[in-house]
């Protein structure tokens, strides 16, 4: 029986890799993207914050549901309401600290808390750390000291907070999701279940209620594209990532979003969000890396 070139064997796997990658990177971009347009959305248009997700989940939760049957699967049955409430608390927030806080230092907030709420998670099941894992762990915690002490260039306080709970919320929805045995249906479902929450809290917002034709147009790119399709390209990249690859990966988000958000929107870097973000990447890495490798 004849055996495969290994020159094609090598093209074959080489083709595979950079499709992974490709992949990989538009993800990554696209959930970065989530930032700068909701920034972007709620400086610059008239969009109050409860309409723009409103309208980002709804159409998230249309370009999924179509993805989905494209896929000839179904999401009746699928998620279930605790991480729908989940990823509707992550989308609120997410939102309203936007109102007054940069693409860059917000992404930094979220991926953090995000991070956190799961190495905490790991660590109420029994899960150990190792001593360069404690340090890493504590040096994004002094990270995250750094970045929210008062100063000319912190964050506003309670914009810092809404984003900290909106990373916690996502942690959840993130945790609550594992084991799924189809990640992306689940996550087209709970998009579903979360629009009627979006709906209710437009109408409790609604004395604030401004509609802008442009604001929409980008939380519908945000929903249908950075959310939908982002989440459907990050699912496809997973099946052949390893879990050490995928976790460091994430670590680019942030720092995708200042880029964004310097570029869009003329936001400054400041010496403390380079410092902050060097001990805070750098420390999850350590805690997460090591970790999947673990596992």
């Amino acid at each position: 029986m004849a055996t495969p070139e290994p020159l094609l064997i090598d093209v074959s796997q080489r083709s595979a890799t950079l499709r992974v990658a490709g992949l990989t990177a538009v993800a990554m971009t696209a959930f970065a993207a989530n930032s700068v347009l909701c920034r972007l959305a709620l400086k610059y248009t008239a969009i109050d914050a409860a309409t723009f997700t409103s309208i980002r989940l709804l159409s998230g939760a249309l370009m999924l549901t179509l993805l989905t049957l494209a896929r000839g699967r179904s999401v009746t049955g699928e998620g279930n309401w605790l991480a729908a409430a989940a990823l509707f608390a992550y989308a609120a927030a997410f939102s309203f600290a936007y109102v007054t806080m940069s693409a860059g230092t917000g992404a930094l907030l979220l991926f953090t808390a995000v991070q956190m709420t799961m190495i905490a998670h790991a660590l109420g099941r029994g899960e150990r750390l190792g001593v360069r894992q404690w340090l890493g762990f504590l040096t994004s915690l002094a990270g995250l000291v750094i970045l929210l002490l008062p100063g000319l260039s912190a964050p506003p306080a309670q914009s810092a907070a809404l984003m900290l709970g909106a990373g916690v919320a996502w942690g959840v929805y993130s945790i609550r999701g594992r084991g799924c045995a189809d990640p992306a249906a689940a996550t087209s479902a709970n998009f579903v279940r979360s629009v009627p929450m979006a709906l209710v809290l437009s109408g409790i917002f609604f004395a604030r209620f401004h509609f802008d034709a442009t604001g929409a147009l980008y939380a519908l790119i945000s929903g249908a594209l950075a959310s939908g399709v982002g989440y459907a390209i990050w699912y496809a990249a997973l099946r052949d990532l390893r879990g050490t690859s995928a976790a460091a990966v994430q670590l680019s988000v942030p720092a995708l979003a200042a880029v964004g958000g310097i570029a869009f929107l003329g936001e400054p870097v400041s010496w403390r969000l380079l410092f902050a973000s060097a001990a805070i990447l750098g420390g999850i890495g350590l805690v997460v890396i090591r970790r999947t490798q673990a596992q």
